[in-house]
């Protein structure tokens, strides 16, 4: 327990000074959400599950590379969905939504203590406390996680990759209109941004 409780505070920091996303005013709370440029010519749509150890693996040791080389240079942007495969990845995916403009911050802070959270006796109360070093309370969490209305949409982007795009694993990556699968290195995933180019 004490290890979870410094990895949570190591990455509070992430929490409170993460990466930004805008929220419109009219935008439901599931809908795409977006980092980097909106003229990027290059455009990465994820599907990951925040319980799916590949999804964690890749946001932890290939996807900060992508961020820098690609999406932070104005090359590409990322279109994130989610793709719960359980209810506490549903759960996590909610909060996230529920965070506002720290999505992204969340959403990294949840990949990289996975471990913890999702193998803890209470998960709830780890998902929580992560939560609440973001600035989120107790309740409002709560509230976050009985609202219907965003687990459908999130359930609905779900049907929809399975539908359209034929995604059943995570994590999976549209680029270029075609579907990839897998937890890719950096080179790999390079490779098919660097032939959207050519």
């Amino acid at each position: 327990m004490k290890n979870f409780v410094q990895t949570v505070i190591m990455l509070a920091a992430l929490v409170l000074g993460g990466t930004m996303t805008a929220h419109a005013a009219d935008k439901p709370w599931a809908i795409d959400e977006v980092m980097g440029k909106a003229d990027a010519p290059i455009t990465i749509i994820e599907y990951s599950s925040l319980t799916c150890p590949h999804c964690a693996k890749f946001h932890s040791e290939t996807f900060p590379k992508i961020k820098s080389e690609w999406i932070d240079t104005g090359k590409a942007k990322l279109i994130f969905r989610d793709l719960p495969w359980d209810a506490l990845a549903q759960a996590t995916a909610m909060v996230s939504h529920c965070s506002g403009d720290r999505y992204f911050a969340f959403l990294n802070t949840f990949f990289r203590t996975q471990e913890q959270w999702a193998r803890n006796p209470s998960p709830l109360t780890a998902i929580k406390t992560i939560a609440k070093l973001g600035g989120m309370g107790e309740e409002q969490v709560d509230k976050c996680i009985a609202d219907s209305g965003l687990l459908n949409e999130i359930n609905a982007r779900k049907e929809d990759a399975m539908s359209r795009y034929k995604v059943d694993s995570t994590p999976s990556f549209i680029i270029g209109g075609k579907l990839y699968s897998g937890d890719m290195s950096y080179d790999e995933f390079a490779k098919l941004l660097s032939a959207q180019g050519k």
